[in-house]
């Protein structure tokens, strides 16, 4: 499998949904043998100051961090970018703009993967508020469903207790009702925007789970010039 390109991980939000990441890109990877693979980078910082906070309560910037996590990934050879981040996404331009090589936008391509609508929306306060995916769903003539005030505290209870290390079988029964009240809403699909809640596998919801995280790892793949064989299964 010649022409692969390096791949550069913009990391450490949170560091295991970056090790979920780097996963399923190997297990989706149909390498026979170590040197199949393609060669990928992983810049774990997780001192990036907090997204949500920045972006609704004039918290520090995380650009100037995210910025030097894609230089030094540039410079130690990357030849495409990916952020298992999704609220880090609203920084995309910011992050591009400090490099010369692409970066794959999580965002676009997840709503562009969206057959039907309307669509629920599963994310931190700084995605919801700041309309990271209604916006890229209204380009497109989709309707977006959030939560409402107090299922969206459920939501960001859950993404605490996921990267806290929390019991994955607890969030996932939280995360089932909010998606119940969304299908009564009437979406026809939720989509994981946040890659804590990428760490839950989906099974049993009442309306198709979307996985952004699954998408990330499809395109950047795609885009890297490696082969891929599913949506975040192990290989055969």
């Amino acid at each position: 499998m010649g022409g692969m390109k390096t791949i550069g991980i913009l990391g450490g939000m949170g560091p295991m949904a970056s090790v979920e990441f780097y996963r399923r890109l190997v297990v989706n990877t149909p390498a026979q043998a170590d040197q199949q693979h393609t060669h990928i980078l992983i810049d774990s910082d997780p001192s990036v100051p907090d997204r949500t906070a920045a972006l609704l309560r004039g918290g520090e910037s995380p650009v100037p961090v995210l910025q030097a996590m894609a230089r030094r990934l540039e410079a130690a050879g990357a030849e495409i970018l990916a952020m298992p981040c999704n609220t880090a996404h609203a920084y995309i331009e910011e992050i591009r703009a400090a490099v010369s090589i692409p970066m794959v936008d999580m965002i676009e391509e997840t709503v562009s993967s969206v057959e039907r609508p309307p669509v629920g929306i599963l994310a931190t306060d700084g995605t919801v508020e700041t309309g990271l995916y209604q916006q890229a769903l209204a380009a497109r003539g989709i309707e977006a469903i959030v939560p409402g005030p107090k299922d969206q505290t459920t939501v960001m209870d859950v993404i605490a207790a996921i990267k806290a290390g929390g019991c994955l079988q607890e969030s996932a029964k939280r995360i089932a009702a909010v998606v119940e009240r969304l299908a009564a809403a009437g979406a026809v699909a939720a989509i994981a925007a946040c890659t804590e809640l990428s760490l839950l596998s989906g099974d049993g919801l009442a309306i198709e789970w979307i996985d952004a995280l699954d998408v990330l790892m499809q395109v950047t793949l795609r885009d890297a010039g490696v082969p891929c064989t599913g949506s975040g299964e192990e290989s055969e």
